[in-house]
C-alpha cells in the first residue's frame, strides 16, 4: 500500500524493516576508516591507488630487484667456480702468463704455480709463444716478467719464443699489452689461478682476442681462500659485464 497518503508524508510503517546500508537503492558507499575515502579518486581518467597499495608495491619491486641481484651474482660466482676447473687447453698462437708477486726475481709460489703449468703446456707442443706479463712494484730489481722469463728459459722455453709485457700492474693493463704484441684476433691460451680465469678469458674477448683458459692446478691457495676471491671475482665480473671491464678498473682503481 505504498499510496497510502500517511505513509508517504511520514516514512515506512513502524516495524518495516530499514533498507539495508550500502544497498543498490541507497547512495551512501560503504563506512571505512575514519578520514580515507574507500574509493579511489579518478584523475585523468586513471584510478589513484590508495597509498597503502602504492607502498606494497614499492616494497614488493624492491625486493624482486634485490633478488634478481643476488640470483646474477650467485649464478655468476658459479660460472667463475666452473671456469676455474676447467681446461680449454688447445692449439693457440701464444701461451699467456698472467703475472703474481716475485721476491728479487724468485717467482713467488702462486707465480711459479702458474710457470710451471706454462711448461707443461709448452712441451705438448701448443703455441709457437708464450708472453710473460707484469710490472715491478717502488723498489723492486726485476719485473714480475723478468721473473717469468728467467724460470720458464731455466725449465725449457726458448728465450726466443718468449714476448714479455712488463709495465702492467692489473690484470686489464697486461692484456691489453699482450693485445698490442699479438696480431689482431689472436688464438690465445690464458694460465692464472682458477678463480682468476673466467674474469681474464671476458676480459681478453673484449679486447678482440680468441681466448681460452688453462688453470694451474698447483695453486698455493685452497679453502676459505680461495672461497674469498672467487667472490669477489663473481663480484666483479657481474659488474664488468654490464659495464665493460675498461670502465670497471677506472672506478675500481
Amino acid at each position: 500500500m505504498s499510496d497510502d497518503p500517511v505513509w508517504a508524508a511520514y516514512g515506512s510503517p513502524a516495524g518495516a524493516a530499514p533498507a539495508p546500508r550500502g544497498a543498490p537503492d541507497d547512495p551512501t558507499p560503504p563506512a571505512g576508516p575514519p578520514g580515507v575515502d574507500p574509493t579511489p579518486t579518478p584523475v585523468g581518467g586513471v584510478r589513484v591507488l590508495r597509498p597503502g597499495r602504492w607502498r606494497r608495491r614499492v616494497l614488493a619491486g624492491a625486493v624482486t630487484a634485490v633478488l634478481l641481484g643476488i640470483g646474477y651474482v650467485a649464478v655468476t660466482w658459479y660460472q667463475v667456480w666452473s671456469t676455474g676447473r676447467s681446461d680449454q687447453a688447445r692449439p693457440v698462437d701464444a701461451i699467456v702468463v698472467l703475472g703474481a708477486a716475485q721476491y728479487d726475481g724468485r717467482p713467488s709460489p702462486q707465480l711459479q704455480a702458474r710457470l710451471d703449468h706454462v711448461v707443461e703446456l709448452w712441451e705438448r707442443g701448443l703455441a709457437p709463444a708464450v708472453v710473460v706479463t707484469g710490472g715491478k712494484q717502488p723498489g723492486d730489481r726485476f719485473t714480475e716478467a723478468e721473473a717469468s722469463a728467467e724460470y720458464l728459459a731455466a725449465r725449457g722455453v726458448p728465450r726466443e719464443a718468449m714476448l714479455a709485457e712488463d709495465t702492467s700492474h692489473n690484470s686489464y693493463d697486461s692484456l691489453v699489452g699482450v693485445s698490442d704484441l699479438l696480431p689482431e684476433g689472436a688464438g690465445v691460451l690464458l694460465v692464472s689461478d682458477p678463480f682468476h680465469s673466467l674474469r681474464i678469458r671476458l676480459i681478453a674477448e673484449e679486447l678482440g682476442m680468441d681466448a681460452y683458459v688453462s688453470p694451474t692446478r698447483t695453486s698455493p691457495l685452497h679453502g676459505g681462500a680461495e672461497r674469498a676471491r672467487e667472490l669477489k671475482e663473481a663480484a666483479g665480473v657481474a659488474l664488468g659485464r654490464i659495464i665493460g671491464f675498461r670502465r670497471l678498473l677506472e672506478i675500481t682503481g
